[in-house]
């Protein structure tokens, strides 16, 4: 158990060094999803209703933001030939995918705070449970990032087809981003919602998010093959 760990970390250090360096998701894929979020509040444009729907556009912008970093992620290890020369030095593929998903989660929760915090501004929202909030971030960002890293190494076994990754991951993606939406509305307690029904989607969200964690790092290995 120790080697699997060991390997997270340094994958992790690994991909947000790469990041803080290049600050491609602070310089690019955030002012994207930002962007995002005030065509949504022009395009409402009602008060009533954009406060209805935040918490559904703040996980679509979510959505959007993960396809463009989980692309962006695995291209830099395609062009480099990083995954290939990892699994040639016998790292154990497990610990490869966790720290994928790790640095990938972390990005996402930047990119969702700022989101939420957007939709406070933007949509007139208030958050009413605070720790149902961060509940929900934390469980529905665990699968995304599970999920946005398995059909990353699909692609990348796949030889790159960028392409493939909306078609592949959407579908998948989108009981978490049922369930974020309506714990979300509980927290923001739009559109009626109270705090209490969205702790039932939260454990959805976390035992989505463990099957694909669990799924990911057994069967990362065998993506990642061309």
């Amino acid at each position: 158990m120790t080697e699997p760990l060991a390997t997270a970390r340094t994958i992790a250090a690994k991909d947000l060094a790469v990041e803080r360096r290049s600050r491609v998701v602070a310089n690019q894929v955030l002012p994207f999803a930002g962007l995002v979020m005030v065509m949504f509040a022009f395009a409402l444009d009602d008060d009533a209703i954009a406060s209805r729907v935040a918490g559904g556009l703040v996980w679509l912008a979510a959505l959007l933001a993960l396809l463009v970093t989980v692309q962006r992620s695995f291209a830099v290890d395609a062009a480099d030939g990083a995954l290939e020369a990892i699994r040639a030095a016998g790292a154990d593929m497990r610990g490869v995918f966790l720290g994928k998903v790790a640095a990938l989660a972390v990005q996402l929760l930047v990119l969702e705070a700022v989101l939420v915090a957007a939709a406070i501004v933007l949509y007139r929202v208030s958050v009413r449970d605070p720790l149902l909030l961060v509940a929900v971030l934390v469980a529905a960002t665990a699968g995304l990032a599970a999920v946005g890293c398995i059909y990353g190494g699909v692609v990348a076994g796949a030889g790159g087809r960028e392409t493939l990754l909306p078609l592949l991951l959407m579908p998948v993606a989108a009981p978490v981003l049922i369930g974020a939406t309506r714990a979300t509305e509980s927290a923001f307690a739009s559109g009626g919602a109270t705090p209490a029904e969205g702790w039932p989607w939260v454990g959805l969200l976390a035992a989505f998010a463990a099957v694909f964690l669990v799924a990911g790092a057994m069967s990362f290995a065998a993506l990642v093959e061309e």
